[in-house]
């Protein structure tokens, strides 16, 4: 006995989903167009938290909450990258470098060089300085390099191991800054004021290295030229300060514009 099989009806209203789906869209575009234009941010603001409730609480699909903003799983997510993104109340965030964590007291650094080169202060040899951007020990020329030249005299190596020893105690990175006079060279060896600075830093930052032991990577140079002065170039006196190297034991602000590793 053969069973007859009965037609299915077919449904003629199933278009009314997609069309809610589209109306709610619509609104929804709206809701967020109208937030936008608002100069009443806070309003805007609660006018889009509350269509946003509406939607992730009831029978509509994620995707219409994610329209208005982030639904409640995207909530629940870590950050991609909390080193990052934590950062206490009383410190600046530092990345990759977990010296600038405790920034030690340079004053107290100052004062004991103040005592181990009193004599070097004295004849102008040294010049000490504490700067928001850290300890500036400045060695002038005369003491360090000959005129128109970038080998460390070997007479300067009691100096230098008396600021190594400093160096030493301390976490805090180093910048090597050469500085020249306004005088402009031109020999066998230099073309202009801007290779003599570089090549002094890089001099010192080598000497510091291997003759005492500073780690490489506590150190970095840059060459001035004559367009950092710190005296007056209109007399011999305010250019031979101004022909110098200036050690820099960066403070945790000066350390806040040098690049870190990624």
């Amino acid at each position: 006995m053969n069973r007859r099989t009965q037609k299915s009806h077919e449904n003629h209203e199933r278009w009314l989903v997609s069309y809610a789906d589209f109306i709610t869209l619509l609104f929804a575009f709206f809701v967020v167009m109208f937030a936008s234009s608002q100069k009443d941010k806070n309003a805007a603001k609660a006018v889009s938290d509350s269509v946003r409730d509406a939607l992730e609480h009831g029978q509509l699909s994620s995707t219409i909450a994610i329209a208005l903003g982030r639904g409640r799983h995207e909530n629940s997510k870590p950050p991609t990258n909390p080193e990052r993104v934590k950062i206490s109340d009383n410190q600046a965030p530092q990345l990759g470098n977990p010296a600038n964590q405790h920034p030690e007291d340079l004053a107290k650094s100052m004062q004991k060089l103040q005592a181990g080169l009193a004599g070097e202060l004295k004849s102008g040899k040294v010049n000490l300085d504490l700067e928001a951007r850290g300890l500036v020990i400045s060695l002038r020329e005369a003491a360090f390099f000959a005129s128109g030249d970038d080998t460390v005299e070997p007479a300067s190596f009691p100096i230098l191991l008396k600021i190594a020893d400093v160096m030493r105690e301390l976490p805090n990175a180093v910048r090597l800054e050469g500085h020249t006079d306004s005088l402009p060279i031109h020999n066998s060896r230099f073309r202009s004021n801007w290779e003599l600075s570089s090549a002094r830093a890089i001099a010192m930052l080598e000497l510091l290295q291997t003759r005492f032991q500073i780690p490489e990577n506590r150190l970095c140079v840059a060459g001035y030229a004559e367009n950092a002065p710190s005296d007056s170039n209109d007399s011999e006196e305010g250019r031979a300060h101004n022909r110098r190297v200036d050690v820099v034991l960066l403070s945790a602000e000066g350390q806040a514009s040098e690049p870190h590793a990624k």
